[in-house]
């Protein structure tokens, strides 16, 4: 096994050596040897061959498949590991990426997509997501700030941003389970229209406001976004254009034209990279098939073409990191119960999902950007972002 092994020393050679010890089955160790609180175990031969014929993919589906594990703090390891990755992958020229098929979403795709992700039970979300079923970046004000807390700073904060007044018209692409939508109406005074393609969300959104007495106020539709019609006073999209795919941004910007009033705004929420660069293979295959995360090179797109005016950009990296760090507490909670469910495969596969999700906004491999925009010549403008932090707490 020394060729194996030394296969391995130097893969982690290639991401800078982290400070992660190697163990084998065998009990040979490899790596760092004074990380003994970081290992990766790698259980049996066939975890090794996982490694050395797709390093990332075959530690990913060794690890589901239980035939590597990690010793220590998960998101700490993948942290280290994603750090070395991050410097070492080269950065893809857009053009290329856009050859690739799955960033380019049509309808038919995009549905089948959203449900293989969102449509796997309610039941299943309810048990780490906080109760409105926020499933999104939070905004953590102070480091007392609880997860049911923050979720209402967000929605609170992109509301803030956009400045909602009662009576006006809302149009929002990709709602989730419908909190930003009730959260809208219920304290802003707007009406809004909300557009989703999961069925087990839309579903689950329109009893919600039939509970609340809201249905005369929020519309949750079972739709595709590039189906908008009517005239709304803003647009907002929170964690949906990571499902549209960068071949689509003229034609989502296109829609945000045709359907913003003159003195419209409008605030797109999205998971980012500071570099054009696709998400790795088995996030895509597992996880989010589809799934692209944009630069904001890319995300202008949407925008400049449209002659909008990008207002404001506001980078919640860290505030990331403590959501995904909060989900995966609740996540393991919660694990008895998920794996009754499902089965300890998909345990371990949304274990190492969420972790590496904290891994890769600590490490800086990912971004989550909140880009404020209106018409060029629109001067009904706020001159500074006081009332957007006045009531926080």
């Amino acid at each position: 096994m020394i060729v194996e092994e030394l296969f391995i020393e130097y893969l982690f050679a290639r991401i800078g050596r982290p400070a992660i010890q190697i163990v084998f089955w065998d009990g040979t160790q490899r790596g760092d040897p004074c990380s003994s609180k970081r290992k990766i175990i790698i259980r049996n031969p066939r975890g090794l061959r996982r490694i050395l014929f797709d390093p990332i993919m075959g530690f990913c589906e060794g690890f589901m498949a239980n035939d590597i594990s990690v010793e220590g703090d998960l998101v700490e390891v993948l942290t280290e590991m994603n750090r070395g990755l991050s410097r070492n992958q080269p950065i893809h020229h857009r053009r290329c990426l856009l050859r690739w098929p799955h960033f380019r979403n049509s309808i038919s795709s995009s549905k089948s997509r959203v449900n293989h992700h969102y449509d796997i039970g309610n039941e299943f979300y309810q048990l780490w997501l906080d109760p409105q079923y926020v499933y999104t970046c939070a905004y953590y004000y102070n480091s007392q700030t609880s997860l049911e807390q923050a979720q209402i700073a967000k929605l609170d904060h992109v509301c803030r941003k956009l400045r909602l007044k009662p009576g006006e018209s809302v149009i929002e692409a990709g709602c989730g389970w419908g909190a930003l939508a009730l959260h809208m109406a219920r304290k802003y005074g707007v009406t809004v229209r909300a557009f989703n393609l999961s069925h087990e969300q839309v579903s689950f959104a329109r009893t919600r406001a039939a509970q609340e007495g809201l249905s005369d106020r929020v519309e949750f539709i079972e739709d595709d976004y590039r189906n908008i019609q009517g005239r709304f006073d803003a647009f907002v999209s929170v964690g949906m254009l990571e499902h549209v795919g960068a071949g689509n941004y003229r034609h989502l910007g296109q829609m945000i034209d045709r359907v913003l009033n003159r003195g419209g705004r409008g605030l797109i929420h999205s998971i980012g990279r500071n570099v054009a660069r696709p998400l790795d293979r088995w996030t895509v295959k597992y996880i989010f098939p589809g799934a692209y995360a944009p630069s904001l090179r890319e995300m202008m797109d949407l925008f400049e073409d449209q002659g909008f005016s990008v207002i404001d950009v506001e980078n919640l990296r860290l505030h990331y990191v403590r959501t995904c760090v909060d989900w995966l507490a609740r996540f393991d909670q919660a694990s008895d119960q998920i794996q009754k469910m499902f089965d300890e495969q998909f345990v371990r596969m949304w274990r190492l999902y969420l972790a590496a999700s904290s891994a890769a906004f600590q490490s800086g491999d990912l971004q989550l950007f909140q880009v404020l925009f209106a018409r060029a010549d629109n001067n009904d403008l706020a001159w500074t972002r006081a009332d957007w932090y006045a009531t926080e707490q």
